[in-house]
């Protein structure tokens, strides 16, 4: 039977005396074997147990990444219950609420940062009986109690009833419901998707198909662990395959936890990350910044070393065709001068990332295999428990998400359903053990995604003829123009972001209309030192109108004559565009939980702008409505 719970029982009994857990309270990190974590596991579930926790209940988990996350959500599972997780992204109480009722949760487990989340909203909930508290806060308020008392009632539980709590595990079904993730919630209310044990078993074992883990090696986890992805290659792929796993150590802030990763990378020395593109582009931003510092000249040798490589490595499937004898040579000491320090810096034994949560520049893909440290793409999303297709060490293909796991069908679809032949682009449709059971207590979104047990993912995407999948963007995303044609815009926003320093943010328009507009968040910073090297002030009209004439350039350097003329077909490509002095960001809603920028809130908000840019004094970049958005920005 494939249940989680004697999934980990099998790798208890085989790699009982390995490191799991890597966790570091205080100066130094500390490791937890399979055998301890099991000890605690079980404690925990039977604690649950004997607070009535039934098979099906839904508790609700909001708490950074920690040994106490892994082994609430196992004791959950144990006790037959399902873990609802909840980012601690989420700042706005009635997200938080709406997930919490919409789950029915009876318990809530929450760490000492979230804690304030849930007492503002407790008095609120009717179903809600405990809330388990896994740090130490002082005084406990009414109908809290702390983890450790948990595991001492478990404790007492398993010396009386260790039968029923055996029981308990053992009666589970393959298709029990093992956890509710909830979508980011950014056209409507959020969708439960439902996972069951089998979905997560069975994406464990295909994950684990398309690449081999050590047991030597461990993850450092700097993904939220409620993130589908780290969730199922952070944790369950690691346990499959004996090896370890580390939690970033918490800050009392936010912004603390996240100065803690680079350190805790170099006291980990981890074998694999997982990493998202925002989190890849903030890599790549410090190591650049780090060789500029070093002065010109290293520089210069920077940027020869990765010139060789790129040529070199090629898109990693044709790597080394040709006479490359030169530049293998050459490489070598590239790295001992320069790569092999840079590598350092990831703790020196990080032989490579996986990327996933959104698609990755193939420039950024190009740059980190560079450097010895390759960021394969992989393809999935939470309904299909995530992983669909990735790259890996063994075989890869930059620029695509990968191969397609075992014992999953896939087919690329038309719009009316119909399976398209290789090279041929449509909707990527997947059938497997992998794929959810279906949204919580929302029938009409199950049925419009699940057909005839397929599930429509939404995603555009081809294969090629060598079995690699390109995904292409979103169906929803789609620029149509006025006679019905269809582009993706995800590649164009991408690559002017990468490609132009003075281009923060970018949204692409165009909704059956005869051209293509923009939505522009400049980078303030690179434009204010491209004017001071101009001797050019921002407190000034011929300023200002330099800055649009800077951002303008940019874009005109895809069009007819420019720089990158022809990687985009020319109609794509925005014929006017508006500065925002607002970045797309969580906070206001213009950007989901995930980094990724949420049209549909994006264009209602700017709809007048949007409008204006569709009139003919748009087309000129220096009009008043971006001269005054610009002096906005910059002064």
């Amino acid at each position: 039977m494939k249940t989680l719970p004697q999934f980990f029982e099998d790798h208890v009994a085989k790699y009982s005396n390995n490191i799991l857990m890597w966790e570091k309270k205080a100066d130094k990190y500390e490791g937890a074997t399979y055998k301890e974590i099991q000890e605690s596991v079980h404690q925990f579930a039977a604690g649950l147990m004997s607070m009535g926790i039934n098979k099906g209940d839904r508790i609700t988990l909001l708490s950074e990444g920690r040994n106490a996350w892994l082994i609430c959500e196992l004791g959950m599972l144990y006790a037959g219950a399902v873990n609802v997780p909840l980012s601690v992204k989420l700042m706005e109480l009635p997200e938080i609420k709406f997930r919490i009722e919409h789950s029915i949760s009876r318990i809530i487990i929450v760490s000492a940062s979230q804690l304030q989340k849930i007492r503002n909203l407790k008095n609120e909930f009717t179903m809600v009986e405990k809330i388990i508290v896994l740090d130490d806060v002082g005084k406990l308020e009414e109908g809290e109690i702390y983890y450790k008392q948990a595991l001492i009632r478990g404790q007492e539980f398993l010396k009386s009833k260790f039968a029923e709590f055996e029981y308990r595990w053992k009666s589970l079904h393959e298709n029990d419901y093992a956890n509710i993730c909830y979508t980011s919630g950014t056209t409507a209310d959020p969708k439960g998707i439902i996972l069951s044990h089998l979905n997560y078993v069975t994406n464990v074992d295909q994950a684990c198909g398309l690449m081999y883990i050590p047991p030597e090696f461990i993850n450092l986890i700097i993904l939220p662990w409620d993130h589908a992805f780290a969730h199922t290659a952070g944790l369950y792929c690691f346990i499959r395959m004996g090896a370890g796993i580390a939690s970033v150590q918490t800050g009392k802030t936010a912004m603390e936890t996240l100065k803690n990763i680079p350190v805790n990378i170099k006291e980990i020395k981890p074998g694999l990350m997982l990493s998202v593109p925002a989190l890849a582009k903030n890599f790549k931003k410090n190591i650049e910044a780090g060789i500029a510092a070093k002065g010109p000249a290293i520089e210069k040798l920077f940027r020869k070393a990765l010139k060789t490589a790129y040529e070199y490595n090629g898109n990693g499937w044709d790597k080394k065709r040709g006479f490359q004898f030169f530049n293998k040579l050459i490489l070598k000491i590239y790295d001992k001068l320069i790569f092999r320090k840079i590598r350092e810096n990831f703790g020196g034994r990080l032989e490579f990332f996986i990327g996933g949560g959104a698609l990755l520049d193939l420039e950024l893909q190009k740059f980190f295999y560079a450097i010895g440290i390759p960021m394969f793409q992989g393809y999935g999303l939470s309904e299909a428990a995530p992983i669909i297709s990735s790259n890996a060490p063994q075989k890869h293909k930059l620029g695509t998400s990968g191969f397609p796991v075992k014992n999953m069908e896939l087919k690329i679809c038309d719009d009316k359903g119909n399976a398209l032949p290789v090279g041929e682009k449509g909707e990527i449709v997947v059938k497997g053990d992998n794929v959810m059971v279906g949204y919580w207590r929302n029938d009409k979104a199950t049925k419009e995604t699940l057909r005839d047990g397929w599930l429509h993912t939404g995603d555009m995407g081809y294969l090629d003829t060598d079995g690699f999948l390109y995904v292409s963007g979103r169906f929803k995303s789609l620029l149509i123009s006025s006679d019905g044609e269809k582009y993706s815009p995800e590649g164009i926003e991408e690559t002017l972001v990468e490609h132009s320093p003075f281009i923060e943010q970018c949204m692409l328009y165009n909704n059956q209309n005869p051209f293509t507009v923009a939505l522009i968040v400049p980078n303030k910073e690179a434009l204010k030192r491209a004017l001071k090297e101009k001797a050019l002030s921002v407190d000034t009209p011929e300023g200002q109108s330099e800055a649009l004439k800077i951002i303008q350039a940019e874009i005109n350097q895809y069009k007819e004559g420019g720089k990158y003329a022809g990687i985009f077909p020319q109609r794509w490509l925005p014929s006017a565009i508006s500065i925002l002095e607002e970045s797309f960001t969580e906070q206001n809603k213009l950007m989901n939980s995930t980094l990724k920028i949420v049209r549909g809130k994006i264009t209602e908000h700017y709809k007048d702008r949007i409008e204006f840019l569709y009139t003919a004094g748009a087309k000129d970049v220096c009009n008043e409505t971006n001269l005054t958005a610009i002096k906005n920005l910059l002064v």
